[in-house]
């Protein structure tokens, strides 16, 4: 499978940071410092344009270290870059901590994992098949 990229900022094209790496580290493409404040969210440029092959997403998710260290996280997580989209990967992030929080220029905001997907037929039907679970959610299996 191939990923094609139209690097429109100064930063390296996406890389996987280690060898097994399921995510592919993303920067953003800001000429001036960004300074979110708590709770404050903003969209966030890369200058990357990308095109996947059909049957294909791009998944916007979170880098670890940032959430843990800084707060910071993408808002709408994964966020899906649909085969089809030829605009430019915006990030949306948000800040949580309860202290302002700098994004500098060139600096990895989040990690972009591709995934192969299903496009099913959907059919209305009268009735699902029975489970043991059934309907049980949110929480029904208890704590431990």
């Amino acid at each position: 499978m191939t990923l094609k990229i139209i690097n429109k900022s100064t930063n390296p094209l996406p890389k996987y940071e280690s060898e097994q790496a399921a995510g592919m580290d993303i920067r953003c493409n800001i000429a001036e410092p960004i300074i979110l404040a708590p709770m404050e969210r903003k969209l966030i440029p890369t200058g990357l344009f990308i095109e996947l092959p059909a049957g294909y997403e791009a998944q916007i998710r979170p880098r670890s270290g940032l959430a843990l260290k800084r707060g910071l996280t993408v808002l709408n997580t994964p966020g899906t870059i649909d085969a089809d989209y030829r605009g430019e990967v915006g990030v949306i992030l948000i800040n949580l901590s309860g202290e302002p929080q700098t994004i500098e220029p060139g600096e990895r905001i989040c990690q972009m994992v591709i995934a192969k997907h299903e496009t099913p037929e959907v059919v209305e039907v009268e009735a699902l098949s029975d489970t043991e679970r059934g309907a049980g959610g949110f929480g029904h299996s208890g704590r431990k």
